[in-house]
């Protein structure tokens, strides 16, 4: 508790137990004396009651001074001064008793909702130790350090901007940014992110971004701007309020008038009525859980390494039906890799694997000598896969044929190393392989050798990340690629995707994106996954962009409503669980909250309920709709 809720609590146990020795003394008629005395009873009660209760009288009068009356103060303070008035001291003192009750938990509810953003906005670094030139260093703070600076990191201290690691090796602490308790490793020429934290060993840094453009700023800015971003739930419960209290304000005031003027019967019975239907018409229930409900989720969410940047994105996250997905580096690693040899003698009947196998190994060294001097990615994977270093001095002359492959002359011999457009240019009779990937086919003096082919490396938890994206009620997943249709298709079929998209420009999944959009009609929400800077438009186009925080781009991160740190496709279903609990418990408060009212003050207009049941009405309904709320504070 902070210093002002322990003050709370105390006033509240000062009052409550000074009410609580009152109503003993009148119901054993100790002093009839004072109780039988109408002015002596109402300054006994006057004490606990302003004990408690001086703060919503005040806060009352500040509301009708400033021309904004209707709140929850004026609608307390308006009640029990009726029920003075009717001579109900001891329900006047309880109602204000409960009430402040009631408040005090909603003040601890929401403290410890904060709690679980508080962790996060405290992994900004407070300084960085500048390296100078004579090899000392200097402490400053992050916001002084230029791209190209070089900075020391020691052991526990957390990491002040984005860069690459220079010197040293160390394990660090991501827990704070992805959510992920296992620490990683970094070694030089490594990238490291800020706001994580250096376990062990000493760090060199080399400064890769100024402070207000890495990480950690950026997610410091989406969690203070996140509570700017609404849902539509919250914005109907704060419309609602807003003309809920004068509509209960002005029937009350019908209530206390004009049925005693109609029938002929006193009007203290309905002025007791009228006030009874006051305590029970405050909205704090609604306008409390709901707000709270929604913290919560974007709370639990920033636990699991996901950041939400509004209440209005969780909400959309809740209601999505259809999940959009880039391929390469969303649900591929992006890394391309020899995953097939085929040489033109084939897997032939009889052949000895003996023999299979060298003839594999010729022909990976015939393509790594032909791309020796390329640094495509392309070419890059076959060398990896040689696993040597090709003697270069071999390779006398090497043609690059756009948008073909190479022809170059690799120990005397012409080798040619492509897509099929090379091996019909030059009429070399080959063999066309269906396998799903990226083909290079080699021919060798004109005669054809046999194909290569390097596929995509699919992410080790895409299939399981599809799998629970479905069983948590996504109804659709597609996958936009601008890769050939086989290649996609394969990669589509292993994944279970729905839908597979392939040979699209950027512009493409735009229009793409759009005419799925319309499929739905506004049934549902379409969501987009990716993490290339050319998924920004197609992040902002969609209900809901998805960025891959760690991997992705700073436009793609800067155009998506969802990031997720640690680019692990499981963290999405894990956030649509999130939002889909969120959304039910903000309903079922809702559904609860103005249930119970509705029928309460149907009964205190007729005169079945008495202020006790409005204190029910009131601050029970807030307590049971909190603590509702609360449960997404533990979501996992």
């Amino acid at each position: 508790m902070t210093k002002k809720q322990k003050r709370e609590r105390k006033k509240i146990l000062i009052a409550g137990g000074i009410f609580v020795l009152l109503a003993l003394i009148e119901h054993l008629g100790v002093l009839p004396a004072v109780f039988d005395n109408r002015l002596l009873k109402l300054l006994c009660y006057l004490i606990p009651y302003l004990v408690v209760g001086r703060d919503v009288v005040k806060g009352a009068v500040h509301g009708v001074l400033s021309a904004n009356p209707f709140d929850e103060a004026f609608l307390m303070t308006l009640a029990t001064f009726g029920a003075f008035a009717v001579g109900e001291d001891t329900e006047a003192v309880a109602v204000m008793l409960f009430y402040s009750v009631g408040e005090l938990f909603q003040d601890v509810a929401v403290g410890k909702s904060r709690k679980s953003i508080k962790a996060l906005m405290e992994i900004a670094p407070e300084y960085a130790n500048l390296l100078l030139e004579d090899g000392s260093t200097k402490t400053v703070d992050p916001s002084e350090l230029k791209i190209g600076d070089t900075i020391v990191i020691k052991a526990g201290e957390k990491v002040p901007v984005d860069g690459i690691v220079t010197d040293g090796t160390s394990m660090i602490d991501t827990k704070a940014i992805t959510g992920e308790s296992v620490p990683r490793s970094v070694r030089k020429d490594e990238a490291i992110i800020s706001g994580c934290i250096n376990g062990e060993g000493l760090l060199r840094v080399r400064v890769e971004k100024a402070y207000e453009d890495s990480t950690v700023a950026k997610i410091l800015d989406m969690v203070e701007n996140a509570s700017e971003k609404k849902s539509r739930t919250e914005n109907f419960i704060t419309r609602f309020a807003r003309y809920y209290t004068p509509v209960v304000v002005i029937g009350a005031l019908i209530l206390a008038v004009v049925p005693p003027i109609v029938t002929g019967t006193g009007f203290m019975m309905w002025i007791q009525r009228a006030c009874t239907f006051l305590v029970i018409s405050c909205p704090c229930a609604l306008v409390l859980s709901v707000p709270l409900s929604f913290f919560g989720g974007i709370g639990a969410a920033s636990r699991q390494g996901v950041l939400v940047k509004g209440s209005n994105y969780l909400e959309a996250l809740g209601e999505m039906e259809t999940l959009v997905s880039d391929k390469t580096g969303t649900l591929t690693k992006g890394e391309f890799r020899v995953t097939s040899i085929l040489p033109a003698s084939g897997e032939k009947t009889g052949e000895k694997a003996e023999q299979s196998a060298a003839n594999k190994d010729a022909l990976l060294e015939t393509a790594a000598y032909a791309e020796s001097f390329s640094d495509h990615p392309i070419a890059l994977s076959i060398l990896e896969a040689y696993g040597r270093k090709p003697d270069t001095a071999k390779v006398t002359d090497t043609m690059n044929v756009s948008g073909q492959g190479i022809i170059a002359q690799v120990d005397g011999h012409t080798v040619l190393a492509g897509n099929d457009k090379l091996m019909q240019e030059n009429k070399i009779a080959f063999t066309e392989t269906d396998q799903a990937g990226t083909v290079v086919y080699i021919a060798e003096d004109g005669t054809y050798r046999g194909c290569i082919v390097i596929s995509d490396v699919i992410k080790d938890e895409a299939k399981q990340a599809i799998a629970a994206l479905k069983a948590a009620g996504v109804k659709r997943t597609v996958m936009l690629t601008g890769d050939r249709k086989e290649a996609a298709d394969a990669v589509g079929k292993e994944l279970g995707m729905d839908l597979v998209c392939s040979e699209l420009l950027p512009a493409d999944k735009v229009g793409k994106v759009e005419a799925l959009q319309q499929e739905m009609s506004g049934h549902g929400k379409l969501a987009f996954v990716g993490d290339g800077i050319n998924d920004a438009p197609v992040l902002a186009r969609a209900d809901i962009g998805i960025a891959m925080g760690s991997m992705g781009s700073d436009a793609a991160i800067e155009a998506a409503d969802v990031v997720i740190m640690d680019d692990d496709l499981m963290r999405i279903p894990g956030v649509i669980r999130v939002a889909r609990k969120t959304l039910r418990i903000a309903r079922e408060n809702i559904v609860f909250a103005l249930g119970v009212k509705l029928v309460v003050l149907a009964l205190g207009a007729l005169g079945l309920a008495n202020m006790w049941a409005a204190v029910f009405a009131d601050v029970g309904v807030s307590v049971i709709c909190i603590l509702n709320s609360m449960r997404m504070l533990r979501a996992k």
